[in-house]
C-alpha cells in the first residue's frame, strides 16, 4: 500500500513534517487519532496540532480566518501553530478538552505536497512516545514506535533536523496569547 493508501484507509504514517518528524494520519478520523494516542501512550485529553495546506483548507476546519490569525500567518515566515477556538470536521481526539484545534499552515515541502496529494488535513505530533525527547532527525526515532505505525517515509532521512513550530493560541475576546515562543 502507498502512503496515500496509507492516509486514506485509516493509517498512521511517519513523515517528515514541516518542522520535525511527526507521526500523522488523516485528521478526520477519530480511528486514526486514537491509534496516535495509543502509539505514543499520551493522555487523551492533550490536543494534537493539525497541518494544512493553505488558507482555503484552514478554512474548510475552522470557518473564516479572524483578522489578527491572517496578520500573524502572513508576517510569520517560520511556522507557527495558531490554537483556535473552535474547528468543524475535524476528529474528536486532535481536539482539545475545551473543543479548540491548532492547526499550522504549510506552505512548502514535503508536507504541503502530501497534503495537497491527499485531500486531508494531517495530524503531526512528534514521532516519539510520550515523555520521550522530540526526534530532530530519523535516526532518533525509537524503532519499537516505527514498528507500530503502517506507513514509513524513506525521504529526506538524512537532511531534517528542524525545531518545534511556535504556538499562538486566538483567545475568544481577540488577543493573542502566546503559548510556545
Amino acid at each position: 500500500m502507498n502512503i496515500l493508501e496509507t492516509i486514506w484507509k485509516g493509517g498512521v504514517i511517519v513523515y517528515p513534517a514541516d518542522t520535525l518528524w511527526g507521526l500523522g494520519g488523516d485528521a478526520t478520523q477519530e480511528q486514526v487519532a486514537q491509534k496516535i494516542i495509543r502509539i505514543k501512550g499520551r493522555p487523551p485529553e492533550k490536543g494534537m496540532v493539525v497541518l494544512v495546506s493553505d488558507y482555503a483548507m484552514l478554512e474548510k476546519y475552522v470557518g473564516p480566518v479572524p483578522p489578527q490569525a491572517m496578520d500573524l500567518l502572513e508576517k510569520t515566515p517560520e511556522p507557527l501553530t495558531i490554537v483556535y477556538p473552535s474547528a468543524r470536521g475535524l476528529a474528536p481526539g486532535v481536539l482539545g478538552p475545551d473543543g479548540s484545534a491548532a492547526l499550522r499552515v504549510v506552505r512548502r515541502g514535503f508536507a504541503h505536497d502530501l497534503i495537497k496529494a491527499a485531500r486531508r488535513p494531517l495530524i503531526s505530533t512528534s514521532a516519539n512516545f510520550s515523555g520521550r525527547p522530540a526526534p530532530r532527525r530519523f535516526d532518533e526515532i525509537d524503532p519499537a514506535l516505527l514498528a507500530m505505525t503502517d506507513y514509513v517515509v524513506t525521504l529526506h532521512r538524512q537532511k531534517m533536523a528542524g525545531r518545534p513550530s511556535k504556538i499562538v493560541k486566538l483567545n475568544d475576546d481577540g488577543s493573542v496569547q502566546i503559548i510556545r515562543p
